[in-house]
């Protein structure tokens, strides 16, 4: 697993495979079908092992809402430390030890939080699906019409293109529109969790 991960890290997921993994081990590409069948479990284990490096804390009542932010900047930092990552996440429904104690972590916050049950179990989903669904946008880069560029250049094409507008057909974009293209994923991220928490804690009255 570490050596996949290392191959994950350098070289990414399109060009990874078993028998680069089996390189960086200095051995055959059979010898690892003794561990896991396919590549395929073999990024099952990887994402397991990811998912370990996040931290949980221990439930406080009084904290439960910045813990679930906590968890959630933790998560993201360790989905943008590692290369791809975001895309060994898509589609999977992790059950290795290591999900199952980030699940085991996050339910014991949320209830108790006073967040009912049935809102907790789809809170912990949705809350990996917004982590990994930022991932997969600022590990996408930029493009415009299928040309990758410079954030700040294609930000600045679109703030002058939105700010060109007949005010009279689009008024709230051309007002908006240092706004539509500030770039500040960081705080874009922390508004989504601030709605998201806020969400949660309506749900406990």
């Amino acid at each position: 697993m570490e050596a996949a991960l290392r191959v994950l890290d350098r070289d990414g997921l399109d060009t990874m495979s078993m028998r680069r993994v089996a390189e960086e081990l200095g051995t055959g590409a059979a010898s690892l079908y003794w561990h896991f069948g396919n590549k395929g479990e073999l990024l099952d284990a990887v994402f397991d092992r990811v998912i370990g490096e996040i931290e949980l804390p221990m439930p406080d009542r009084s904290r439960w809402q910045e813990q679930v932010k906590e968890v959630a900047r933790g998560a993201r930092r360790v989905m943008r430390t590692h290369r791809d990552i975001y895309k060994v996440s898509l589609g999977r429904y992790p059950v290795g030890p290591n999900a199952l104690a980030f699940a085991e972590g996050m339910l014991a916050i949320l209830r108790t939080g006073g967040v009912p049950d049935r809102t907790s179990a789809y809170a912990t989903h949705l809350l990996t699906i917004y982590v990994g669904s930022y991932a997969l946008e600022e590990g996408a880069g930029t493009q415009l019409s299928g040309e990758e560029m410079d954030s700040e250049k294609m930000l600045s094409m679109i703030r002058g293109y939105f700010a060109s507008l007949p005010a009279e057909r689009f008024p709230n974009v051309v007002a908006l529109a240092d706004d539509l293209t500030a770039g500040d994923s960081d705080e874009e991220f922390e508004l989504g969790l601030q709605l998201f928490v806020g969400g949660l804690a309506a749900q406990t009255a």
